[in-house]
């Protein structure tokens, strides 16, 4: 299968299949198999999908996510561009009350010059495990999942085959020329 990079056509089939993706995310809360298998069958695709796409020729998620930073991670980015704690705050973070730390204060991220990090080796841990496909029990963050579909190529992707796997395969399942899901 081809994998698809633009971004334009990324967040327009996205927009087109919400509702689709959404009815997916409740397909797998249900799916008859065991929170390791999914994990499995995800970590899969995204090794392989992660190898074929260059995050550096799109660094969408610099542009559009805000990642989430704890204490270590600001005194990690203070270490990289020599700043102190109170001057990288004041300059570059608002406190998130709903995620309960601190974010970037706009978007795209500060440190993104040329689609690099220029903090790389110093970047926040959630930037660092972006787009988080690795990450054990994928059926309990399919929330996010969701929403970076129309931002990451690589997410996108896994899910998009991910349904071409598990949701397409027939036995009663969603039909692709249906609107309603059967099981």
């Amino acid at each position: 299968m081809k994998l698809e990079t633009d971004l334009n056509k990324i967040k327009t089939l996205s927009e087109k299949n919400d509702q689709k993706n959404w009815d997916f995310r409740s397909f797998l809360k249900g799916y008859d198999a065991t929170i390791e298998e999914i994990d499995s069958i995800v970590y899969e695709l995204y090794e392989r999908i992660f190898s074929e796409i260059d995050c550096t020729i799109c660094a969408n998620c610099c542009k559009k996510v805000q990642p989430v930073l704890d204490q270590e991670d600001i005194i990690k980015c203070c270490k990289g561009i020599g700043a102190s704690v109170s001057q990288f705050k004041k300059k570059y973070l608002k406190f998130d009350k709903e995620e309960r730390n601190f974010v970037f204060k706009e978007k795209p991220c500060p440190f993104l010059k040329n689609n690099l990090c220029s903090i790389y080796s110093h970047r926040p841990k959630d930037c660092k495990s972006f787009p988080h496909l690795h990450k054990k029990e994928f059926v309990f963050r399919l929330w996010g999942v969701v929403e970076n579909c129309s931002i990451c190529p690589i997410v996108f992707n896994v899910y998009e085959q991910l349904k071409d796997e598990l949701w397409y395969s027939g036995d009663g399942r969603f039909e692709d020329d249906q609107e309603d899901i059967y099981f």
